[in-house]
């Protein structure tokens, strides 16, 4: 199974989120907005080019329990992330 974050997801629940084409200054709040508008039991497979842990942390503090996070993939120039929204 691939994980190239070119090709879209299907499956219920799972919203693919390539980072790459967004501009770097708009990226975070993007990310937040695209977070706050699942619900509980969805998930977006986010795509980025190098890995994001200052944003994990902000994401972790932001949103705390309410967020799962654990990586699909972290191969170099594509990090997949899986962001649960537990409730």
């Amino acid at each position: 199974m691939t994980h190239d974050c070119s090709i879209p997801v299907i499956a219920e629940g799972i919203y693919p989120f390539d980072a790459r084409g967004i501009a770097k200054r708009f990226r975070h709040a993007a990310i937040f907005g695209a977070l706050d508008a699942l619900q509980a039991g969805e998930t977006m497979r986010f795509c980025n080019d190098h890995d994001p842990l200052p944003l994990l942390s902000q994401i972790t503090n932001h949103f705390g329990s309410h967020v799962r996070i654990s990586y699909v993939s972290r191969s170099p120039g594509e990090i997949v992330i899986a962001f649960l929204v537990t409730g």
